[in-house]
Order: C-alpha cells, then structure tokens, then sequence
C-alpha cells in the first residue's frame, strides 16, 4: 500500500472523531471467568453481554480480535435490538483483557473456553446458540460445532476455512501475518493491516459508520457526540491505535489458526449434526488473508444452507459492508431461531 491518500498516525490522532472512535457501549452482564482448569489452566476469559433478549448471538474474533472490534455488532443487535437479542462478545485467549499465557493454543482449546463461558450464562438449552465468526472465529466456531453441535441453532461463517494450505497462497498470507510480529513502526503496522483486510478502494472512501446517537439505549454519548472521520481508513487507524493489540498473544493464535484443519469427512459431519439449513458460509473475492478459493472448499464440503461469495468483499465484511452484514445475521438469526 502507498502512502497516498492515506493519513498518518499522527493526523489521525489530531482529528476531532479521534477520541470517539470506540463507542461507549454498556454491557447488561460482564466478567471474568476462569476457564481450562485441567487444561493448562485456569485462565481468565473476559467478556460481556449486550442486550437482555431471548435470542442468544455468539461473535467470536479471529486473531488479535477484541469485544471492541464487535462494536458496529454490538450496537445493532444489543442495543439497538437488546430486546429481541443478547449478544456475547468476549477476548479470546491471547487477546484484549483476557489472559496470555505462554503456551500451545489450539482453536478446539479455545472452542472449549468459549463453552465454558456460555456454560456459566446458562445458555446451555438445545438449538439455542447463533454462532458467529470470522477468520480464525470462523474455525473455532467450527470446533464448537463439533464439540456441541445440539446446541447450535444457526452456524454463520465469514472469511474462513477449514485448513490453510501449507503452499500457495494461504501460507503467504499466514506468513505476512506473522511477519507482523518483527519489529516495525505501528504505521507500517496499521497499513499492511488495513491493505490486507480491505480493498483499497473502500480505505480511501468516505468514513460510512453508523454511529450513536442519543438514541443509541445503554450508551455514553460524549459531548459534542460521535463524529464522523474522513476515510474508511482514518477511522480503521483510530481503532488500531486505541485497541492496542498483543503481539505475544497474536503469535499464540496465528498458530492456532495456523493448525487448525477438518477434513472433508469431518465437514460433512459436522453438517450433519448441525443441519445444513442451520449454516451459512460468506466469502469475499477480494479477500487477501484468507483467499476465496478456500471459501468455495468450505462451501463444497459443507454444502451450507445459504452460501454467499460477494464480488469485491475483503477479510472484514463487519467493517467493510456492515449493513449487509448485520442485516443478513440477524435474517439468518430469525430464520433458524425455532426451526426443529
């Protein structure tokens, strides 16, 4: 990515929308819970519930993701919705206030904490959970579905697989991931991020978020409000810059990602179980981490009830076409919410 067009970290953080890039969203229920005693733990999962409705959504991130990333999610079904939806966001291990600790992380490992925790909300009844995730979100939700796929009531995929090749392209993208781990300024951080997540296009756009309003229930307006920035770019910088991500935490999750693999067989199984008409599987042609030709894999083995490949779609759709996204989950939510 050049630099044209784009403003530096220094100009972000002057702008007037810097300190109300992260939305002050109230939680209705948050914690810590201690998790994998037996495991190699315990170790401490942080997370909140936004909204107090029947319908119980799950958004897991993928890798260095934190309960803020969910923020245009959290807004549209916790708030805005709150009494049709309760919404879990939490930090997977490795990342935001959650714990790090130093050791093999597997996306099955941390498919069990997350259960763990939603044990502890009790949402544990049948067909009750809507799973959502993205990236490595995306294959730890498909190790839930396998661990407890009675529980499931609809399976929703975004720009994910099931395995990362171990050559071509997908290695080239795991590879770039890690190399953000070496030591490089958080400029060039932040933009080989927003290159690899988003079109270029979309980055040098006018800054489209739907942000809060007084109206906006269980949410702090500052004075002045929430403004807007001047590129998609600017305000996905902001972010970057307040979110503060852990780089140990990050290299213990790209191996979990980078490890994590279900075979054809394992798929059509898991699908099975589930119900495929309980699936959905979203992949974007210009996805640059994880490329859509393992979408389509996804897509083949899984033989998903609604599968979408959007033309032009990067590696974050809750970003990038939030709208679309929001309005197909909550479609998807209601649609498989009491199909036997």
């Amino acid at each position: 990515m050049t630099n044209m067009g784009f403003p530096s970290i220094e100009e972000v953080s002057k702008s007037p929308a810097f300190p109300t890039a992260i939305w002050k969203l109230e939680p209705h229920q948050s914690g810590f819970l201690p998790v994998a005693a037996g495991r190699g733990g315990p170790l401490n999962i942080s997370w909140e519930v936004h909204g107090d409705g029947p319908m119980k959504l799950i958004l897991i991130g993928g890798i260095g993701l934190v309960k803020a990333d969910w923020q245009p999610q959290t807004k549209y079904f916790g708030h805005e919705r709150g009494d049709r939806y309760s919404v879990l966001v939490f930090d997977n291990r490795g990342a935001g206030a959650s714990d790090k600790p130093v050791m093999r992380y597997s996306t099955s490992e941390m498919a069990r904490d997350l259960l763990e925790v939603l044990d502890h909300l009790g949402w544990t009844a049948e067909r009750q959970l809507h799973i959502s995730g993205g990236s490595m979100g995306g294959m730890i939700a498909q190790e839930v579905a396998v661990i407890a796929p009675q529980r499931i009531a609809s399976l929703n995929l975004h720009c994910t697989a099931a395995k990362l090749d171990t050559s071509g392209s997908s290695l080239t993208d795991m590879t770039s991931r890690l190399g953000a781990l070496f030591p490089r300024s958080l400029e060039t951080e932040i933009r080989s991020t927003a290159d690899g997540c988003f079109p270029h296009a979309w980055l040098e756009a006018a800054d489209e978020a739907s942000v809060p309003d007084s109206t906006t229930p269980k949410c702090e307006v500052p004075p002045g409000g929430y403004k807007q920035f001047a590129s998609n770019y600017a305000r996905f910088a902001a972010q970057e810059i307040q979110l503060q991500r852990s780089k140990a935490g990050f290299a213990l999750q790209a191996v979990a990602g980078g490890f994590h693999s279900k075979t054809p067989e394992q798929l059509r199984e898991l699908a099975d179980r589930v119900g495929r008409h309980r699936i959905m599987v979203l992949h974007g042609t210009a996805d640059k981490m994880i490329s859509v030709e393992l979408g389509r894999k996804l897509i083949q083995y899984l033989e998903p009830g609604k599968s979408l490949v959007v033309e032009g779609l990067g590696h974050a759709p809750i970003y990038q076409m939030t709208g679309f996204f929001n309005g197909l989950l909550d479609e998807r939510c209601t649609e498989c919410e009491n199909e036997s």
